[in-house]
């Protein structure tokens, strides 16, 4: 399983990158590939408020229907409208073109809270053990 080092993670399996004052989100490696091949993807509208530990959409597959958790709280600057339309790209590339969302960073401090990538793989050990 591939988790970049640069990332942050929860444990729902959201990761976040950090630029400037946005956050992208996306979910990980492990995510996708637990839950098969993505055939649907609901996200909220730009200027929709999000917040930490609460959903902000849902992603199907031919197995599972999963929502997605908001790593931290802030304003929806950007969808990706290309994955909504396609969201198989998940499968694909889950770190690069199948980000979610970019977030207006509404407290940085939530940041704190998330898993580096060793703490994530820890993690997914002790969840998959």
């Amino acid at each position: 399983m591939n988790h970049p080092a640069e990332l942050k993670y929860t444990k729902e399996h959201e990761w976040i990158k950090i630029e400037g004052n946005q956050a992208v989100i996306g979910i990980t490696d492990y995510a996708q590939d637990s839950l098969g091949d993505v055939v649907y993807l609901e996200l909220p509208e730009e200027g929709d408020s999000i917040t930490r530990d609460e959903g902000f959409g849902v992603v199907e597959s031919v197995k599972a229907v999963s929502d997605l958790y908001a790593p931290i709280s802030g304003a929806v600057a950007e969808i990706n409208d290309s994955l909504v339309e396609s969201p198989e790209v998940i499968n694909d590339d889950p770190y690069g073109e199948a980000w979610m969302l970019k977030v207006d960073v509404e407290n940085a401090s939530e940041l704190d809270e998330l898993l580096s990538a060793e703490e994530y793989e820890q993690y997914i050990e002790e969840e998959s053990s």
